[in-house]
């Protein structure tokens, strides 16, 4: 639920604040409040941890990730430690993703996902097309929307996925998955584990049935891998998170959909079976079958 506080002075705070704190160059004003329009918010109600206010600072703790279109940063989100009471929503972590700009890159994600997509503004949809650096500026951001949208229906229909906390032009501010302490640590992606037979029996039931809920929203996930699936730190029982949603495919728009679907069913799959999973469980035939029964 939303943390309760008083914004009068919690404003009167920030305005205080403003004129004493010397922010460092790793830090910043929070840009909590240039998302003040719903779209651009997470799902509501805000979890407790989500720092609603005014006067909280994000400090750059470190690049988690680097890619070819999008760098993934921690952020520390917080109130001076002076104002802070103790209560839920006075500083947490987040996973800032941050999309380049054409000046850094030329956006390489494949047009083949896009498919089916259309955009409003007519104007942008030709620029992209044409590869003009307005458009190459147009598509990084587009890119960043659609993530962002993507993590919120997928969230709200109670699939695996961070919680995305706002953005903010190119940047998307999501959940850190990981464990919060003096020396935060990031949670393992799944290529890097190597699970028992139990376990591994329990992740193919919970890819298995990531897959197949995601086609019941109309969607493959594009990109489905070892290497965009966290395992959980926070969980007893290792629960697997999955990340990396930009190029979420239509399956009945984009004429690709159902490569896209195949491909995340054979990736699982193969690594899943490579880890002592039993083959009855991990047919990739079987899933995309199932998916592919489940959209129509």
């Amino acid at each position: 639920m939303t943390p309760s506080f008083d914004w009068d002075t919690f404003i009167a705070t920030s305005e205080l604040s403003t004129q004493v704190v010397e922010l460092d160059e790793d830090q910043r004003w929070s840009t909590w409040p240039e998302t003040a329009h719903t779209l651009d918010r997470g799902p509501q109600p805000f979890p407790d941890w989500v720092v609603q206010h005014h006067g909280a600072i994000d400090t750059e703790l470190g690049v988690l990730k680097t890619g070819k279109e999008a760098d993934a940063f921690l952020i520390e989100r917080a109130l001076p430690e002076e104002d802070r009471t103790g209560r839920p929503g006075e500083v947490t972590l987040m996973v800032a993703k941050r999309f380049r700009s054409s000046e850094h890159v030329s956006f390489h994600r494949s047009q083949a996902y896009a498919d089916g997509r259309r955009t409003r503004d007519s104007r942008v949809t030709r620029a992209i097309a044409r590869g003009t650096a307005f458009g190459r500026e147009a598509a990084a951001t587009q890119w960043a929307r659609t993530e962002f949208g993507a993590l919120r229906e997928l969230f709200c229909a109670g699939l695996a996925v961070p919680y995305p906390v706002q953005i903010v032009e190119g940047e998307l501010c999501m959940e850190f998955i990981g464990v919060d302490g003096e020396r935060p640590v990031a949670a393992s992606r799944l290529h890097e584990m190597r699970p028992d037979a139990e376990l591994a029996v329990q992740w193919a039931g919970e890819l298995r049935r990531f897959v197949l809920d995601l086609a019941d929203l109309g969607y493959a996930h594009g990109d489905l891998s070892p290497y965009n699936v966290l395992v959980d730190p926070r969980s007893e029982t290792q629960r697997l998170v999955v990340i990396d949603v930009p190029q979420v495919v239509d399956l009945v728009a984009n004429p690709h959909g159902r490569e896209f679907l195949l491909r995340d069913c054979v990736n699982v799959c193969t690594w899943l079976r490579a880890h002592h999973a039993p083959e009855a469980s991990t047919d990739p035939e079987e899933w995309y079958g199932r998916a592919v029964r489940r959209y129509l």
